[in-house]
């Protein structure tokens, strides 16, 4: 049964259809087979709507409608300009101010894809011009943007959180420091890039400017103290969090910058819509596509096939990282979070690993999956805000992927690195 779900499931995704197909339609044959009629789709529905039912999930469009209020009005060129005022003037300082304001914008919207049409559409003309090479540029816009998937509120912590039922609050802590890591690799080759290809440097600018730059970036800075402070200060959940979130950016937009008017929330909350009906799609029929595996003993097969019974703790967090990194070069981070999250829950509790530990690992390879080729998420987000060619986008990835991925087996030797803050904030 196995090989037959499988094998239609690519057949569909080689064929072109959309993820959210090949999903139901191998959650549907394998009911058919376990249960050998059509009169147990009702159990599919109920588990397809099982998926979606836990109050988290709310989050997740909250957030979404969040950022894309933001990404339209003045928050992420006030938060830009907060970067580029102080380390503007440095060796590679534009590349590390990309970087930084990745960072920042992913701290008030959780979503890589947001981050790259927010903070690279402005900011690669400015690369071109000050003599970044294009395909260095399109690589660090779009790898930098992974750091959006640790920092809190990150969404694939979110989706993680409900499957697998850890607790939201402790995963986003424990994303700061494995994202502030990255930050700083990154800044650091973007210095020796700069240094190597002579890239100019900018004027620097005055303390009068960069108070100004302060200004004008304290209302946007307010995001991360809504979300960090309120949650970790017992004002909100992190539902609540992102419910406040999108109140406090439409009060933003619309009295203090006045940039948004009602038509503009409107459309915006139209695309926000569209987004979260297709997220939910994906949730739900990776609900019920993950029942129908687990049903089947089809993750005992294929986990005792590779003997990860008899491996270790650091075994264990190798293979998972390996298999949600080549998971998402291929296919959408939601939907491998969703299908391989079930399959490896009994090996780490009976290994003894800490959930809020493995939780962060994933959402970083599953970071680091959605911005490699072939086919990573990332990178044709990229090609359409753009309009490059593929090899154009892909040609710089390597560095950033290998540091990135330095950075997971740091995790895996070094879990400190995410659960300190987790520790001194919930132990």
């Amino acid at each position: 049964m196995a090989i037959t779900i499988f094998s239609i499931m690519i057949v569909l995704l080689l064929l072109g259809f959309p993820m959210m197909i090949p999903l139901i339609i191998g959650a549907f044959v394998g009911f058919y087979s376990l249960f050998g009629g059509m009169g147990q789709l009702e159990t599919m529905v109920q588990q397809m709507m099982a998926g979606i039912r836990p109050a988290s999930l709310i989050a997740v469009p909250m957030f979404i409608f969040a950022a894309d209020i933001m990404t339209r009005g003045q928050s992420a060129g006030r938060l830009i300009n907060l970067v580029m005022s102080f380390v503007g003037h440095m060796r590679g300082g534009l590349a590390v101010s990309t970087a930084a304001a990745c960072t920042m914008f992913g701290a008030v919207s959780g979503s890589t894809q947001a981050t790259v049409v927010a903070i690279g559409s402005p900011l690669r003309p400015r690369m071109l011009k000050a003599g970044y090479n294009d395909s260095f540029i399109l690589a660090l816009i779009v790898n930098a943007s992974d750091i959006a998937f640790l920092i809190p509120p990150s969404i694939g912590m979110i989706i993680y959180g409900v499957i697998s039922n850890t607790s939201i609050a402790e995963l986003f802590i424990a994303g700061v420091g494995p994202g502030i890591l990255i930050l700083i690799l990154f800044s650091i080759y973007s210095w020796i890039y700069a240094v190597r290809n002579r890239v100019p440097t900018e004027e620097k600018a005055s303390w009068g400017e960069r108070l100004s730059a302060m200004q004008k970036a304290l209302w946007p800075l307010g995001f991360p103290v809504i979300i960090i402070g309120g949650i970790y200060g017992g004002v909100f959940s992190p539902t609540e969090a992102a419910a406040a979130c999108v109140l406090y950016a439409i009060f933003l937009e619309m009295v203090v910058f006045r940039e948004l008017d009602m038509k503009g929330l409107y459309d915006t909350a139209k695309s926000t819509g569209l987004i979260t009906a297709v997220v939910f799609i994906l949730v739900a029929a990776g609900a019920a596509f993950s029942w129908v595996i687990s049903f089947a003993q089809i993750p005992q097969q294929i986990l005792a096939g590779i003997g990860i019974d008899q491996m270790g703790q650091i075994g264990v967090l190798v293979v998972i990282s390996i298999a949600f990194f080549i998971g998402c070069m291929f296919v959408d981070p939601i939907v491998v979070i969703l299908v391989l999250v079930p399959i490896f829950a009994p090996v780490v509790n009976a290994v003894g690993l800490d959930p809020v530990l493995v939780g962060t690992i994933i959402t970083l390879q599953v970071a680091i999956g959605s911005a490699t080729p072939p086919f990573g998420c990332d990178i044709f987000t990229a090609i359409a805000v753009f309009k490059r060619p593929y090899m154009d986008v892909v040609r710089g990835t390597p560095p950033f992927i290998l540091i990135l991925l330095c950075v997971s087996a740091a995790l895996i030797f070094f879990p400190q690195i995410a659960l300190f803050l987790r520790d001194l904030a919930f132990r």
